[in-house]
């Protein structure tokens, strides 16, 4: 029977092969008294700085287990592991068809899973293959060539093929350790299996959706790029079949909607079709960017292992007056700012890194949270204005040319002008007062929220750092309204997923809610033959 064993420690510069000495010595165990060893989980404890150490969770079978239970069974970092069943999938037949829009993580991860019951589907991608989309958001960088339909935010991968690649969540699901398994038998780096922040680069990313697609297509799946989905069609309160680009209708018995949090203009069709939709809190602000070897010293301390990944941080501030809250949000160690824009004449940053992170400054989103009452409207789209609003703004701040605002943090929490700006957002920068793009109950909350973030972190605060604005892409402005069997509300075989559809916010919580569907529509079908999965 496996054994969790936690609490192994290493220091700075040890190698993990030292795990099997360490995890001897501690339990007075024999070399071979060990049958099977896997490192399960590693993170780093800073908490005393700067003795900064690995801690380590072994997953271990030994030749004498109930011997050493007897003799370690009350250590509260031994486990016994209760092996949950093995996953089965039964092969389903479905005579009609199956479309999925979007190739962000839900999509894929729909597609993945209805792949696992021998089900296909024809999957609609607005963008490119992420080859060519990487060609088309380097051009963008590089000279400002915006392509409304091949940027940061649409094409295959989704938003999060131009990112950290984070695949940290706070959703409990069994599912996890599946999407993990799949990423790395299509290319990963194993170590997300065990790392406690895993991560796989913007670089990695792009060439695991490849491979995922390729996947796809070799078991049957129809691959559409330059394909979006303009408009539904419904028979008798079912869907009857999906437009592709305003001309073409493809049937469809279930249809997967997993847009992406920027397809505004699905937003808007879904609206016209009288879908169910309702405004949803998100948030907005900027990106931040120190050295990162300062965010090394006041994480690390002056201990500071070249081992040592580079440090991240997450911080949080809550305004009780006004009900508020500052945050960081997709930090990205030794990464870049990046233009995410999606439509013409609006800039919207975000942060990416290599798998390496070896940039050498680190970023992070410092939004505050907005809400209905911000939006002044009611309407369910009130809230993608309320971006579209910031994004111009910004623009025009910015000068044209999709060059960003930017300021230097301490000249923006004093309120003044000056100090040194600098920034590694392409097309470029201008220096602007970031306080007046932004409503003021949103810029005092971020300056105080800094000032908490300074007291939690000494030296956050500091005129070595650059704020480039706006970041307003947080999450999803709305939310898709569906039901307990994951259908939207009063449209029968529709199934709003992912990030777009406002129930996801991140890599793997996308992945595992497109899974969550793609098994609802598993379980329609089986029940139509006459089963139960």
């Amino acid at each position: 029977m496996p054994l969790l064993i936690r609490n192994l420690v290493l220091a700075p510069g040890e190698g993990d092969e030292l795990l099997r000495t360490t995890l001897t010595r501690r339990f007075a165990l024999r070399d071979d008294d060990i049958r099977d060893l896997r490192l399960v989980r590693k993170s780093v404890d800073a908490r005393k700085k700067p003795q900064v150490k690995f801690v380590c969770t072994l997953r271990c079978t030994l030749a004498d287990e109930a011997g050493f239970l007897a003799r370690y069974g009350d250590d509260p970092d031994v486990q016994v592991v209760m092996e949950p069943p093995r996953q089965t999938f039964p092969r389903l037949v479905h005579p009609g068809r199956i479309l999925i829009a979007g190739m962000g993580p839900a999509g894929l991860f729909a597609a993945l899973r209805l792949a696992d019951y021998g089900l296909c589907a024809t999957v609609l991608e607005r963008g490119k293959p992420v080859e060519d989309r990487t060609r088309d958001v380097q051009a963008f960088w590089a000279r400002g060539e915006l392509d409304p339909e091949s940027n940061v935010q649409f094409g295959e991968g989704g938003a999060g093929a131009f990112s950290d690649g984070k695949l940290t969540t706070r959703v409990n699901d069994p599912n996890i350790s599946y999407v993990i398994e799949k990423l790395v038998a299509f290319g990963a780096p194993p170590e997300i299996g065990y790392l406690a922040k895993p991560h796989i680069g913007t670089d990695r990313l792009c060439t695991v959706v490849a491979s995922i697609r390729r996947f796809l297509e070799q078991r049957g799946f129809d691959i559409r790029f330059r394909s979006c989905l303009t408009d539904l069609v419904s028979r008798g309160g079912r869907i009857g079949a999906g437009v592709v680009n305003g001309t073409e209708e493809i049937p469809c018995r279930f249809l997967v909607l997993a847009p992406g949090h920027s397809a505004r203009d699905t937003y808007a069709m879904l609206a016209r079709r009288g879908i169910l939709m309702q405004q949803k809190p998100f948030a907005v602000g900027v990106r931040v960017e120190h050295p990162q070897p300062l965010i090394n010293r006041i994480q690390y301390g002056k201990g500071h292992h070249p081992s040592l990944p580079p440090a991240d941080y997450a911080l949080a501030y809550n305004d009780r007056a006004t009900g508020r809250s500052a945050y960081s949000f997709c930090m990205c160690p030794g990464g870049v700012v990046v233009a995410g824009s999606s439509e013409e004449g609006g800039v919207v940053t975000n942060g990416m890194s290599t798998y390496l992170r070896n940039s050498p400054a680190a970023n992070s989103a410092l939004v505050v949270t907005v809400g209905p009452a911000d939006f002044g409207d009611d309407s369910p789209l009130a809230g993608v204005e309320f971006q579209r609003f910031l994004e111009r703004r910004a623009f025009a701040a910015g000068g044209g040319g999709y060059r960003a605002p930017a300021q230097n943090l301490m000249a923006f929490v004093e309120a003044k002008t000056g100090g040194r700006v600098a920034s590694s957002y392409r097309p470029g920068v201008r220096e602007v007062p970031l306080g007046e793009i932004f409503p003021a109950a949103v810029t005092d909350t971020l300056r105080d929220g800094i000032r908490f973030f300074d007291r939690k972190m000494r030296g956050f605060l500091t005129a070595e750092a650059t704020l480039t604005g706006v970041e307003t892409r947080t999450s999803a402005p709305v939310r898709v309204g569906r039901g307990e069997d994951f259908q939207a509300v009063g449209l029968a075989g529709l199934y709003p997923a992912g990030e777009g559809a406002g129930y996801a916010g991140g890599i793997m919580s996308a992945a595992l809610d497109g899974i969550r569907v793609a098994d609802a529509i598993a379980n329609q079908i089986s029940a139509q033959e006459g089963s139960s999965i």
